[in-house]
């Protein structure tokens, strides 16, 4: 059995882009920043940051890049694909890893709005023009360890 399954939540880099295939197919692509949070061996608190391409086709690229900004939070769900090309200037094969969305989930608002927002082509509600534009949400992580035995299932 074959599995390729990426389940991404995190924040926008950059505001999404949005372009056309010849097919007059919707692309939209952004970049995504996903946190961790872990321990070392001396029990000091370590951070870092990923960050991955995103891809969405469709109308759902249309509700993305008309509703998300830098620094939203979204749910992405698709698969990891790999693609290369041969760059025009250098002539050497270039590679490019992306996560094409099957489904997307708009985070909660900045502004101390609800969750839920858009799955794929559903309903969407607009961005508050008038919420505080310096603020990013952030995931909270947990300050001690985590026991399993918590976990109710």
């Amino acid at each position: 059995m074959f599995l390729n399954k990426a389940i991404l939540i995190g924040n926008l880099t950059r505001d999404p882009e949005l372009r056309s295939l010849p097919t007059g197919i919707k692309v939209c692509s952004f970049s995504l920043a996903t946190n961790r949070v872990w321990k070392d061996k001396n029990g000091a608190r370590q951070e870092a940051a990923d960050y991955h391409n995103v891809v969405v086709f469709g109308r759902q690229a249309e509700t993305v890049a008309q509703y998300m900004k830098k620094g939203s939070s979204i749910l992405v769900e698709g698969r990891m694909q790999t693609r290369s090309w041969d760059d025009k200037t250098s002539g050497e094969k270039k590679y490019r890893t992306e996560v094409i969305a099957d489904r997307t989930q708009f985070g909660p608002k900045g502004s101390g709005g609800s969750g839920g927002g858009a799955t794929g082509a559903a309903q969407s509600t607009p961005k508050d023009s008038s919420a505080k534009g310096g603020e990013i949400d952030s995931i909270e992580y947990p300050e001690e360890d985590i026991n399993p035995e918590d976990i109710p299932f």
